[in-house]
């Protein structure tokens, strides 16, 4: 409700205010894409929302999520993603469709032949293969510190993870100092909160009020 309630008010302001397009880019983080529900209408929102400056990110432990969820959806779902990072994972239905997705590379083989007898022959055969640019069992293994990012209109690149601790504002981050951390309870709190120089009554509730006044007599 909240996801679509955010999209349907930026869409209506992007359309009725700023003539189709948000003067500042939206970028949602969706966390836990698989485990907070099915967010209606997801495939054409991510046909439409980037044209009015808005974008979502999904993220995903496994893409075997996405198409429990989405069903037939899911395909147009990751199609309408220009950019897909993938960090490292053993499911099989993600290693298989990134293995196809990245393609083959062009490799030269050699194969010698030495034949000893009463006349010693020796030959040479050359070919040229294609061989999957890195198979399942190699993205299975893959180095936790690397990533393999693709992009729309370039060719997938191997790359380093970026290093958190260089962020300019890694100071910020709770794993930088623990003040930093979000309280939710104390978010959600209502316990009034009060200031040096407000104004308030205090009422004592701990003892019965005293009545002054005298109980009726009979007849009055």
């Amino acid at each position: 409700m909240c996801y679509t309630q955010l999209f349907n008010l930026l869409c209506d302001k992007a359309d009725d205010v700023y003539g189709g397009r948000l003067p500042v880019h939206v970028r949602c983080l969706i966390d836990e894409c698989a485990n907070i529900g099915q967010i209606p209408n997801l495939e054409k929102l991510m046909a439409t929302i980037r044209s009015r400056e808005i974008s979502a990110c999904l993220v995903l432990q496994a893409q075997s999520q996405l198409k429990a969820l989405y069903k037939d959806n899911s395909d147009t779902i990751i199609g309408n993603c220009d950019s897909m990072i993938f960090l490292g994972g053993k499911e099989k239905t993600t290693l298989k469709d990134l293995t196809e997705t990245l393609g083959k590379e062009t490799i030269d083989m050699f194969n010698t032949s030495d034949t000893r007898g009463s006349q010693r022959s020796y030959g040479i055969n050359y070919q040229r293969l294609g061989k999957e640019l890195m198979s399942m069992d190699e993205l299975s293994v893959m180095d936790g510190g690397k990533c393999i990012l693709q992009l729309r209109g370039v060719r997938p690149f191997f790359s380093d993870k970026y290093d958190i601790t260089k962020h300019p504002k890694y100071k910020y981050l709770s794993d930088f100092d623990k003040k930093n951390a979000f309280d939710i309870e104390k978010f959600l709190s209502t316990k009034l909160k009060l200031k040096g120089n407000d104004v308030y009554e205090v009422y004592d509730l701990s003892k019965e009020e005293e009545t002054t006044e005298p109980p009726p007599s009979d007849g009055q």
